[in-house]
Formats: structure tokens, sequence, C-alpha cells
């Protein structure tokens, strides 16, 4: 079994751009009705925020959310990005721009082609020297995510920021790998016995059989069709702060998952 306490959390989704916002709306409230359509990370300069994608966007938007809700500076903590499928808006114009003409690729799409690009993306802009891992398992995603960072404070880090993310599918890609919307949601997660100094929930996690069924709680059914749906019966399990959940962990396996509120 693996442990840590959570933190700080980050969130952000078309109409919920705040944790505070999808907590109170998964507690019963609204949608913000003036909310932004895409993120604006702070930690990049204002040309750099113009050219990232929406997803690298969505990415450091949390992370820095996360990390500001844990007073912790992000240029200290190492990092996990995990996601489904990248940018696959821009993979979809690298395929058909290879096939069609390809002495026109951008090389700034290029450049953030890559599945590390929010990686990259938050190291420059957060000034971190710490070691930043990119990683995709598919809808199981976000639980080996979950897994190398718990695993990273059992090896000794004091605390570790971990990002889940993806946007939406298109051209042929989408009738193989779906995702709509766009979504990010991160936790900067330090080691259980600084529990009594951070204050927020324990978080204890396993691995096992069996397969995790869809997740039952307001936010989790909000985002069904993005591809990093997966991780939302985690938010949606604290902000109602129940105590058991499982998430997919791939080839038959769950992650279970266990919290301990204040």
């Amino acid at each position: 079994m693996l442990s840590a306490v959570i933190e700080g959390i980050g969130y952000w989704s078309r109409g919920l751009p705040s944790w505070e916002a999808a907590r109170a709306f998964a507690l019963g409230g609204a949608e913000v009705a003036d909310a932004p359509s895409r993120p604006s990370p702070l930690l990049l300069a204002a040309n750099e925020r113009r050219r990232a994608p929406e997803t690298v966007a969505v990415a450091l938007d949390v992370a820095l959310a996360a990390c500001q809700a844990a007073g912790r500076d992000p240029a200290a903590l190492p990092s996990v990005f995990a996601s489904s499928h990248g940018d696959m808006a821009i993979t979809d114009y690298m395929c058909s721009t290879l096939a069609s003409e390809p002495r026109t690729i951008s090389p700034t799409r290029f450049h953030n082609s890559v599945h590390n690009a929010a990686a990259g993306y938050w190291t420059i802009g957060a000034g971190a020297m710490r070691p930043a891992t990119a990683l995709s398992a598919l809808e199981a995603s976000f639980a080996q995510g979950l897994i190398e960072a718990l695993v990273q404070l059992a090896a000794g880090d004091d605390a570790v920021l971990l990002v889940g993310y993806d946007g939406a599918a298109t051209g042929p890609l989408a009738r193989v790998a779906a995702s709509r919307g766009l979504l990010g949601a991160a936790l900067v997660l330090a080691r259980p016995d600084r529990r009594g100094a951070a204050g927020g929930p324990l978080l204890r996690a396993w691995l096992g059989d069996g397969e995790a069924g869809a997740g039952d709680g307001k936010l989790s059914a909000r985002e069904t069709g993005n591809a990093s749906a997966a991780m939302l019966p985690l938010f949606d399990a604290l902000t109602a702060r129940h105590h058991r959940l499982a998430l997919p962990a791939g080839a038959g396996r769950i992650l279970q998952v266990e919290l301990a509120h204040d």
C-alpha cells in the first residue's frame, strides 16, 4: 500500500474554471456563467501563452493552482503529467499535413506534438529543475500517474505534483480514440508524515483485480466524453467526502483508493 497527504488541488473544465467552482457544482451549485473558454496559464509569457495548445494551457493552469493551494514553490517539485492522448488536434494536423503537403509543417506545432509538451512548458515556465515525467496509459493514465507519484514519495521525495489532462479528438482519430471538451486536474501530494502540517486528506492506494465502474458523482457525469474522465471519481470523492473508490489501472486491474478526511 502506498500513501500520501493531499496538500493542494487544481481543476479546470469549461464552465468550471477552478477547484472552488468544481466543488461548488459537485455539491449542487451551478456552472460559472462567464467562465473563459480557454485557460490562461500565468506561468507563461504572453506570447507563449497564446501559442501554447489548449492541452498545455489546461495542464499548466491546474498545476499552478494546485501548487498555490498547497503553498508550494512550483520550481521545487518533481512532477508527473498523465494524459491519455496528448494533443490529438495537433496529431491530426501533423498526420494530414505530412500526407498532403509535408514541406508546410509548422515548426511550432511540431514541437508541441510530443507527449511531454506540457511537462516541458511547465519546467520552463516554473523554472523547475526537478525531474518531470510524462506518461500515457489510455484510460488508466491518471491511475498510473498516481502510482508513479506515490512511488516517488515512497522513494524519498518530500512532495510531488501530479497532473491529468486531455483535450478533444479531431479528424479520423476521433473515430478510434474519442475525446470531447477540455479537462485538467492536479494534486500536490506529500509524504503521509506531513499530514499534521498540511491538514489535507490522507490517500492510500493499492492495486487489485477487477473493473472500475463509471463514476456516479456530478463531475464524472458532466465530463463523460473526455479521455481523462476516468480520474474524476477521485475528485467527486474529495468533494463528497467519500472514503473508497476505484480507478481503472489497465488490463483488468484497478487502483483501489481510500481517503481519510479531516
